[in-house]
């Protein structure tokens, strides 16, 4: 992989060329730590609309308990998206190229802390379960945030509702008889082929991370994740040693 092409990924000047193809990465793997995660706490925790739903569900039936924890997996979520804020919202005040690198640094630590760590708690489930869920809401919640604010909100990778909706729409848009653009006054529907290929592509990387990562974990457990984090530090890495770098030369001046 070209050094070049890993620094645009979390370059601060952003095209929507290197917002696709950071966020398909991290499509890829949001869908594999969804599958593995599921394979290992049979729970899933990215969608925190299931995770609302249930929290509604668990009043009605007055599960308390389950509510609390419904709860405390969607203040997790939110935690993890507000990291990413902070963490951006001060490397930019602080004119470093690394504001987007140091949370992706910080989800592949907690990644390498799932994969390194969970094998070893399996005597401890009762309490491992929930930390696990934790943790994964975390992940996904900085995940979803870093790449939310690198796109400015073009695209999002931890779940898949709204991509599948923006491709229906395109999907309708580009099947739709248009008699003339007279015959419509202006409204000739054309659909943007583009977006389309772009949420089909974040799609596909999903559903391929998110088949892997079942595989994968069905074969060789948490360590699976490892070469994901690993990669990811090697995709921060470059920003963040920039910036470190620059530090170090204003020191010696």
């Amino acid at each position: 992989m070209p050094i070049k092409f890993i620094q645009l990924l979390t370059s601060t000047q952003r095209s929507y060329k290197t917002n696709v193809q950071l966020g398909a990465y991290m499509a890829f793997v949001a869908g594999a730590v969804n599958a593995g995660g599921f394979l290992a706490i049979a729970r899933y925790t990215s969608h925190m609309s299931g995770i609302i739903s249930a929290i509604g569900d668990d009043l009605a039936l007055n599960d308390f308990i389950s509510v609390l924890g419904g709860i405390s997996l969607l203040l997790s979520f939110l935690s993890g998206a507000a990291t990413t804020a902070i963490i951006v919202n001060w490397g930019r005040r602080r004119k470093i190229h690394s504001e987007f690198a140091l949370p992706l640094l910080v989800e592949a630590v907690l990644l390498l802390v799932f994969g390194l760590v969970g094998a070893n708690l399996n005597m401890y489930l009762p309490l491992t379960v929930p930390a696990i869920a934790l943790l994964l809401c975390f992940v996904m919640g900085l995940q979803n945030a870093i790449v939310t604010k690198a796109s400015r909100a073009e695209i999002r990778t931890t779940h898949m509702t709204g991509v599948i909706t923006d491709i229906g729409i395109e999907l309708g848009k580009l099947i739709y008889w248009n008699k003339s653009q007279e015959a419509n006054e202006g409204a000739y529907v054309r659909a943007n082929r583009e977006k389309l290929k772009t949420h089909l592509f974040i799609f596909g990387m999903f559903l391929i991370g998110g088949i892997i990562g079942a595989l994968s974990f069905n074969k060789v457990g948490y360590i699976s994740v490892i070469p994901l984090s690993l990669l990811l530090v090697l995709i921060a890495g470059f920003q963040i040693y920039r910036d470190i770098s620059a530090k170090m030369k204003d020191w010696a001046s």
